[in-house]
């Protein structure tokens, strides 16, 4: 999709050539509005988006329980020198991937912030556990919950103090993205309710989380700018792609998870590389002071990604409280000649009068009052491992960056072991998350095999180490690659596990891992006759940051793989270790008569393999996202192409989709899908029944009480309106679980562009071999209503809802109906 296809669009889009003064048709109130505008200076550009501005930055407050905490961090910035308030909100060189320096004259040991969102990412002795897109596909609140927890435990074990975690953007508005690994789903419901429960269970950890990355970050091609070829780090060829967002899709959308996070408390919210409507995200006054702190009530500090800062003042006044790493240039650039858009500019923009020093104190007061909330001021915080200081390849050697005496931070026991029982965890987190999408004729679970063959390069230990982001060939895949990636300890591979229970069993197992031996290969030229009883074929897809995915197909021939080898095999089971959505065309085939597929699952990839091969678990996964039969039915590629466009600005992705992203799409389209988003098998069957759709409240109103901000929003918007429950009833002869999902349609009345349908609550009951247990959904004001762009208010529509509840986006067992506004 490149630039030049929106040209077109620009009459469209344009209301008016002023700038902050245009929006879509719909809008006479865009002043408040994102709006996309045109400015006259660039005729030839075509539509370029225009955010309004949003000053000056709300001041903290420590409201929403955070009040004691506050009063601590006014006393310590009430005793800092102008030259020690720019080192309190600049990062520096140091023993973490981000580092404020210590101030021993007060007491202040520094920040230690440490990647990431499956494992402490420079640490040993750690644990990597299940990638998010994994923990997505349990739909299970307590095990996020438990998994946010267990790694805010290793991260504070080994001195962090800030875990730059979840990921709830990119929110996966396309298949294609590199990192929707590390988030968790297209749907910003189940994102939403993943990323409160892994922020929740982080900080009751003690370690401050960071929602990321705000706001609109759905792709990673032209994330950055180009930079001039003379070397400077400030002079850009060409900016940053710019993600133009209208401002319904904005806040029913990308913004509801981030909502969420704010709800949980959570500590921190890093803000993006690109640009948004035009403004760089770091410094888009909109987006951080408008929405965040302003509508939502965010009371902690928006800190920016690894090198997105660029500009000083502007980002200041813009709502940045925290620049990341600290020197100038793109992620990854070394510090020793790179000077700072912050550091010694913030003292002399305070001095010169061109910050308040008021707007400089509340920056430090929004970071300080997380510090003091969780207690990482006591003295028996841990300091950091001094083990990572050598595997934080950040900053390249110690050599480059040790002009600081960071002793206050770094320093006790070195390599300590901080895994605990968290192996058990892990298996526990897989288990839960394997999808299980075909099993033919009872396939599986397994009957003890006596001969089994295990095919494809996913199978064994990785050639390349176990900390590569370069050639993955040969080794088990269960981690991406770039920033959200983790140091595996260990790898319990799928070979790994088959030999072990091949041995219990005492079959014969034999194994070929080379995929283009197998693709070319008769593969009963392989094998020892007789044929297999089973022939399970592993796949994977690799993803990483700073790359989208080319394809949505499997890696190193994959799809060849399983078609050689389901030519000769009947009976061929397929598990996929993935990034996300694959296109399954073998999946019709009549040999290939099971899939499982099992994303990142963390270090005990092999066993929780086996576990559900031999029916020791029994699935419980559900899909994230919708798994279409062509890569083309997707709606939303990353624009990877400016064509011979040179220009600064050229860089322009349009969400024109509006809320259509995934299931939202196909349905709109009635578009024919292989596995729906929240499809999953198991090996018992269920049912639904019972349907009850209560009030909560009555004389509701389309329009909320008009309540005092809180950490979150409107409270009135997070009030229970009703209660709907349904009994599900496990039907098989099979233990289990099973996940009840309840999905809105919206009245008639509702603007134009509502989706069909829209995932409003989830649970997962355990239910015996013939239990029932009843599911109840709180559905709260905002779960009914749409964000109207005229009145700039959350409205419920009038006129009947619907709902459903089911075990997919496509399999309603019970539904019901309501009016909760009279005409």
């Amino acid at each position: 999709m490149a630039f030049t296809k929106h040209h077109a669009l620009a009459a469209s889009l344009l209301v008016s050539q002023i700038a902050g003064q245009s929006g879509f048709a719909t809008s006479d109130r865009s002043d408040d509005a994102f709006s996309f505008v045109q400015p006259a200076e660039w005729p030839i550009l075509g539509p370029y988006g225009n955010s309004p501005e949003v000053l000056p930055s709300p001041n903290t407050t420590g409201h929403g329980g955070w009040e004691d905490a506050f009063q601590r961090a006014q006393a310590f910035v009430d005793q800092l020198t102008v030259e020690e308030k720019a080192l309190m909100v600049t990062g520096a060189e140091g023993p973490c991937v981000g580092n404020i320096q210590p101030i021993e004259r007060l007491g202040f040991n520094g920040l230690c912030l440490q990647d990431g969102p499956l494992s402490i990412r420079y640490a040993d002795y750690a644990s990597v556990f299940s990638a998010g897109v994994s923990a997505a596909c349990t739909w299970d609140r307590d095990i996020l919950h438990e998994r946010g927890m267990a790694m805010g435990k290793e991260f504070k074990g080994k001195g962090a103090h800030v875990a730059l975690a979840p990921v709830c953007g990119a929110l996966g508005r396309s298949g294609y993205a590199g990192r929707n690994w590390e988030g968790f789903s297209p749907d910003q419901y189940l994102t939403g309710i993943a990323t409160a429960q892994t922020i929740m269970g982080f900080q009751d950890a003690g370690v401050q989380a960071t929602a990321k990355h705000y706001i609109g970050n759905e792709q990673e091609t032209q994330r950055n700018p180009t930079f001039a070829k003379n070397g400077s780090l400030t002079a850009k060829d060409q900016e940053a792609i710019s993600s133009n967002i209208d401002d319904r899709t904005m806040h029913e959308a990308y913004l509801w998870p981030f909502a969420n996070a704010v709800k949980a408390n959570v500590a921190s919210v890093m803000c993006s590389y690109q640009r948004l409507n035009g403004s760089y995200a770091c410094q888009n006054t909109k987006a951080q002071n408008g929405l965040l702190k302003g509508e939502l009530g965010f009371q902690g500090y928006i800190m920016s990604d690894w090198g997105a800062v660029h500009s000083g003042v502007a980002s200041m006044e813009g709502g940045l409280d925290m620049n990341m790493p600290g020197g100038l240039g793109s992620y990854g650039f070394t510090f020793k000649d790179a000077g700072s858009y912050f550091g010694g500019n913030v003292s002399a923009a305070i001095r010169n009068g061109s910050i308040p020093e008021s707007r400089v104190d509340d920056m430090i007061h929004r970071i300080m009052t997380p510090y003091y909330l969780f207690g990482q001021d006591k003295e028996n915080y841990p300091l950091v491992d001094p083990s990572s200081v050598p595997l934080n390849t950040n900053f390249g050697p110690r050599s480059q960056w040790d002009r600081q005496d960071w002793s206050a931070m770094v320093g006790g026991e070195s390599s300590r072991d901080v895994r605990s029982n968290h192996s058990a965890l892990i298996r526990k987190h897989a288990n839960a998350a394997t999808v299980l999408l075909k099993n033919a004729n009872n396939a599986l679970p397994l009957k003890a095999p006596r001969s089994i063959a295990i095919f494809g390069n996913d199978a064994g230990n990785p050639t390349e180490g176990f900390y590569n982001q370069d050639n993955y060939e040969f080794g088990n895949l269960v981690v991406g690659g770039g920033s959200g990636t983790g140091r595996l300890t260990y790898l319990d591979t799928p070979l790994d596990a088959l030999k072990r229970k091949a041995y219990e069993d005492g079959a014969l197992l034999q194994q070929w891992l080379n995929n283009t031996l197998i693709a070319e290969s008769d593969v009963t030229d392989l094998w020892i006759a007789p044929e297999p009883e089973v022939c399970i074929v592993m796949l994977k897809t690799w993803a990483e940051e700073a790359d989208d995915r080319e394809s949505l197909g499997f890696d190193w021939n994959g799809e060849a793989v399983v078609n050689s080898v389901a030519k000769a095999c009947g009976n061929t089971v397929v598990v996929t270790h993935s990034a996300g959505i694959n296109l399954y065309p073998f999946a019709d085939h009549p040999n290939v008569t099971a899939i499982i597929a099992a994303h990142y699952p963390g270090t005990e990839s092999g066993q929780s393999m086996i576990d559900t091969l031999y029916g020791i678990n029994n699935p419980s996964g559900k899909l994230p996202y919708t798994v279409a039969y062509d890569g083309d039915d997707y709606n939303a590629p990353p624009v990877t192409s400016v064509g011979n466009n040179t220009g600064q600005y050229a860089w322009q992705v349009y969400f024109e989709e509006g809320l259509e992203i995934d299931y939202r799409h196909f349905d709109a389209k009635n578009i024919d899908v292989r596995y729906e988003f929240g499809f999953g098998l198991s090996y018992s069957t269920f049912e639904l029944s019972d349907l009850s759709i209560e009030p909560v409240q009555t004389d509701i109103t389309s329009e909320p009480e008009d309540l005092p901000i809180a950490p979150g929003g409107n409270p009135a918007l997070w009030e229970t309106l009703y209660n709907v429950s349904a009994t599900v009833t496990n039907t098989g002869d099979r233990d289990g679980a099973q996940v009840a999902q309840l999905y809105v349609a919206f009245p008639d009345s509702a603007p134009e562009g509502t989706p069909v349908q829209q995932l409003r609550g989830f649970e997962k009951p355990y239910l015996c071999a013939g239990e029932s247990k009843q599911v109840s959904f709180e559905i709260m004001r905002r779960d009914l209503s749409y964000w109207d762009v005229v009145s700039q208010q959350w409205l419920i529509p009038e006129g009947e809802f619907k709902f459903s509840v089911g075990f997919s986006s496509r399999d309603f067992r019970v539904d019901g109906a309501a009016t909760v506004v009279d005409a």
